[in-house]
């Protein structure tokens, strides 16, 4: 089977971003997921209301032991968390030649902090080098450049500066820019692409970022080139928001499992 994907990041009690959201993503556009969770947090549709790093020796004994034995036809990173996590991670990264997608997760959608200040260095330093895609949202790329990201020259600049930094692709988010369409824009040393959509009037927007990164790493594994596997994890994306089912009293989750739904509801 190719498609397998070994998912670095922190769990979500609430199943919405996190391992878990990152689980149903790849699942959801076909691949198989694997896990070496960096910490346990607890949080809900309200927010984090505690967090809970693993020791790093752990961390590394999980990725060894699905490297070593299942293997990853890509790695997608997410919450790592604090500056001794990202040197650990790395130096995993660098045992493995798959093609890896950086989530700079930094800040959780109500607000939590995810990432030491002094950890944000070493994302820069040590996780962008070895990115084969970086999808930082306008606040993450303003941390990691020093750029302001207000709209889409920021957006562009941010973008070029962090190609700079080593990524070899960057896929700029535009959720947190203003205006009534929300555009995505993927640069790369040899061009760009433009995603865009009108934006969704709703609360279910937790683990947006988590899920995109992870269906994208489901399509590098599966042999997808680039554009189109950002294509398609961004269509679904975009769909999975539209589905959202409407859980919690604070930003909701999303729909990940509508493509098995309707295959299932297709056979009937």
């Amino acid at each position: 089977m190719k498609g397998r994907v070994l998912i670095i990041a922190g769990s979500d009690s609430g199943g919405g971003a996190g391992v878990q959201g990152d689980i149903k993503a790849v699942t959801a556009m076909g691949g198989f997921a694997a896990t070496a969770i960096t910490a346990i947090t607890v949080q809900n549709t309200l927010g984090v209301h505690g967090v809970h790093p693993l020791p790093l020796d752990l961390i590394e004994a999980q990725a060894r032991a699905v490297l070593d034995d299942i293997g990853a036809d890509a790695i997608k990173t997410g919450m790592l968390g604090s500056v001794a996590v990202v040197e650990r991670v790395a130096a995993i990264l660098d045992t493995s030649d798959a093609p890896v997608v950086v989530d700079p997760v930094m800040v959780a959608k109500g607000g939590a902090s995810l990432l030491d200040e002094d950890a944000i260095e070493a994302v820069r330093t040590l996780m962008i080098p070895r990115a084969t895609l970086l999808t930082p949202n306008a606040p993450e790329a303003a941390a990691l450049t020093g750029i302001a990201v207000t709209d889409l020259d920021g957006q562009h600049r941010a973008g070029e500066a962090l190609l700079r930094l080593g990524a070899r692709a960057v896929l700029m988010k535009g959720g947190h820019v203003d205006g009534p369409t929300v555009v995505d824009l993927l640069l790369t040393p040899f061009g760009e692409t433009l995603l865009e959509g009108p934006r969704i009037d709703t609360a279910s927007t937790h683990g947006t970022g988590c899920t995109l990164a992870s269906a994208i790493a489901a399509g590098l594994a599966q042999g997808h080139p680039l554009e189109v596997a950002v294509a398609e994890a961004w269509a679904y994306v975009a769909e999975a928001i539209r589905r959202a089912p409407g859980l919690g009293q604070g930003h909701g989750p999303l729909d990940h499992g509508w493509p098995l739904r309707d295959a299932t509801e297709g056979r009937r």
